[in-house]
């Protein structure tokens, strides 16, 4: 008896494709990591403020500083925080990729946001007792008065 070809050639093409290469296999697991260099990140910020500015025709105090070689770097990370090289490069490929209106956000010399890629370090909030809120001390919950 003969067998028909289309399901022997589905089930051929199914076993090739299974023999690809996992996300394991292509350098996600098993790679060193290797932490942040916050100078190099902060330089590599600084350029890329530039570059956008420029090529945006932004005009910010944050603009000028970025473009002016004599002034510091603006980025700071604190010395609790420990983020990861991939951390920065995720970071300066989403302000890369990001649109002139809104990296106008990023630069703004006001009330500059910034894009959830690049914040390696929450803060904890303060205490949250203070007018209008109370903490109830058995529970810690808050509670409004």
């Amino acid at each position: 008896m003969k067998r028909p070809l289309v399901p022997t050639l589905v089930v051929a093409v199914l076993g090739v494709l299974s023999m690809a290469p996992t996300a394991g296999d292509v350098g996600g697991c098993g790679t060193e990591v290797t932490a942040l260099d916050p100078l190099a990140f902060a330089l590599a910020r600084k350029d890329m403020d530039c570059e956008r500015c420029a090529e945006c025709g932004l005009e910010t105090a944050r603009c000028r500083r970025a473009c002016d070689p004599a002034s510091e770097v603006e980025t700071v990370i604190p010395p609790t925080c420990q983020p990861l090289r991939h951390d920065g490069v995720v970071c300066i490929r989403k302000l890369h990729a990001a649109s002139c209106s809104v990296y106008a956000t990023y630069i703004d010399d006001v009330a500059p946001s910034t894009p959830s890629e690049c914040e390696f370090c929450k803060i904890a909030p303060g205490d949250r007792s203070g007018p209008g809120f109370d903490v109830d001390a058995a529970s810690g919950e808050g509670t409004a008065p």
